[in-house]
């Protein structure tokens, strides 16, 4: 499969920003980390949404990538502003995620 690193990226990033969202609901201040977990479910399905578009071959493969990079360091730069592990973790992860969806989209666009 042609995108197989990529796919395996997206999924480990999903992943990342589900356990920070579950994390989160078990903080003492849980109301501080709103927006970090309505960033972590948007991740996580974008970039689910991602891997399933890359899986099928859809046309709109670079829009995708496009959206998931920006939804990702959205992600990322939230989770940096707070200063739990599982936060840290997710931003490593999104950032990774970002970069890669970022570098698959050029290669994308000049095959096309």
């Amino acid at each position: 499969m042609k995108y197989k690193e990529l796919i395996s990226e997206l999924y480990a990033c999903a992943n990342e920003c589900n356990a920070c969202f579950e994390a989160c609901l078990k903080e003492k201040d849980v109301e501080k980390l709103e927006r970090c977990m309505q960033l972590d479910e948007e991740c996580y399905d974008i970039c689910e949404l991602t891997a399933r578009m890359l899986e099928r071959g859809s046309e709109h493969k670079d829009l995708f990538l496009s959206l998931c990079a920006q939804i990702c360091i959205a992600c990322a730069d939230e989770c940096e502003t707070h200063h739990h592990d599982h936060c840290m973790k997710c931003a490593a992860a999104c950032r990774t995620c970002a970069e890669k969806c970022i570098a698959n989209e050029s290669e994308v666009k000049s095959w096309e």
